[in-house]
């Protein structure tokens, strides 16, 4: 079996779990949010986590894993709206979109239509968090992941700073899923047995790594630019469930994108079971 994996630190926790942890019945694959999200679609991989527009975009073929996702109730840290000017001015205004997520688009426009009724122009970049404008007459940028993370907390002061599972919160009072694991219908309906597994091994990684999210942070991050407290803030923003709360704000963020046209079918929610 093909696993996908996250390779950011929303998915600390499992990712220690897969380093400390044999698994002979699987190998794992592991890249950004883009690429996985293409690898899924293509059949390239069995089971994998997907940005949550586009489980919606391709429901017809795939199911949702139960009781895990990437998830936050108000800020998430780790997207971030970059702006030269106030986020109501950007009205007609370039915005640069990280070209390593989907869903983050989507919630961004769906924030800009609703929150401030206004309409940018939209240009996807490869985006750098140490030079966000030098070579771009843009008014604003979006980073995700651990891009978004270092912007946090090395903000520049002539600029504006957003943080959309904050402004999500702001327009809807629900928390954001940013992410859900999936399972193509063809391979579950094959290999149920084998899925549900993956899911127990999955939503158990989670817990397990968060039970040693010190260890964790510690042996896994050293690399990062980051203080242990600043990723020990973030393991506790960032959280990997799934139940009928976030069921119904991912039913919403579903409403909103076909409501602006940022999908072209309404989807079912399908879990596995």
């Amino acid at each position: 079996m093909r696993i996908g994996h996250i390779n950011y630190l929303n998915c600390l926790p499992l990712t220690y779990t897969f380093s400390e942890t044999e698994h002979q019945d699987f190998s794992i694959i592991k890249d950004v949010p883009a690429k996985l999200n293409a690898a899924v679609i293509q059949g390239k991989l069995n089971v994998s986590p997907v940005s949550s527009i586009v489980y919606a975009q391709n429901f017809d073929k795939l199911l949702i894993l139960p009781d895990v996702s990437i998830m936050a109730d108000g800020d998430v840290q780790s997207i971030i709206l970059v702006s030269k000017k106030p986020i109501e001015q950007l009205h007609k205004e370039k915005i640069l979109l990280t070209a390593q997520s989907a869903t983050s688009h989507r919630l961004l426009k769906i924030i800009m239509n609703k929150s401030y009724h206004v309409q940018p122009i939209y240009e996807i970049e490869a985006l750098s968090p140490n030079n966000i404008f030098s070579t771009s007459d843009a008014s604003a940028a979006l980073f995700i992941g651990d891009d978004a993370l270092y912007l946090k907390y090395h903000q520049q002061k002539d600029y504006y700073y957003y943080d959309l599972g904050r402004e999500w919160k702001k327009l809807t009072g629900l928390c954001m899923v940013y992410a859900v694991w999936v399972v193509s219908r063809e391979f579950a309906k094959n290999h149920h047995d084998d899925t549900m597994k993956v899911q127990q091994f999955i939503t158990n990684g989670f817990k397990n790594g968060f039970k040693h999210i010190d260890d964790a942070i510690t042996k896994l991050t050293s690399d990062k630019p980051f203080t242990y407290q600043q990723l020990y803030e973030y393991m506790h923003v960032i959280q990997w469930k799934l139940n009928s709360e976030q069921i119904q704000a991912l039913s919403l963020f579903y409403q909103y994108a076909y409501e602006l046209n940022l999908i072209d079918k309404m989807p079912q929610i399908n879990i596995f079971a």
